[in-house]
């Protein structure tokens, strides 16, 4: 629970360096550097034609929670028929067996015509 709180309360963000179409950075919680292919402004003095830059830079900012609140006493009835059925499921998963139950009553012993043990006994002299 406290890890569900934890994420769901925190925030980041996902920078991104794109050179043309190809992704070639990604860094989380600071600025990706890049490729080292930025285009330095020329000046505009005497040129008409503007050469666009092939590298481009995307972040992406994923907001949490800031206050938490916790509504029990707004509880639907479909989720109380599943907190119902959960809690029963749960109590008995977990039943025992009968005590008495032994699976070997019904069984007569056999017959013991001859002490197995003596027969197969060695003696060291």
């Amino acid at each position: 629970m406290a890890f569900v709180v934890l994420f769901s309360t925190m925030s980041f963000t996902l920078s991104m360096h794109y050179c043309g179409d190809t992704l070639v950075e990604t860094a989380m919680f600071h600025k990706a550097e890049g490729c080292g292919m930025e285009m330095v402004k020329p000046s505009n003095e005497g040129c008409s034609i503007i050469k666009k830059n092939c590298c481009n830079d995307e972040q992406l900012v994923v907001d949490g929670q800031d206050e938490l609140q916790l509504q029990v006493d707004k509880i639907s009835f479909e989720q109380q028929v599943f907190i119902a059925s959960f809690v029963y499921a749960y109590i008995n998963l977990f039943e025992g067996l009968d005590n008495k139950l032994s699976s070997f009553e019904e069984y007569e012993p056999p017959l013991v015509i001859k002490e197995i043990f003596k027969i197969d006994e060695t003696y060291l002299i």
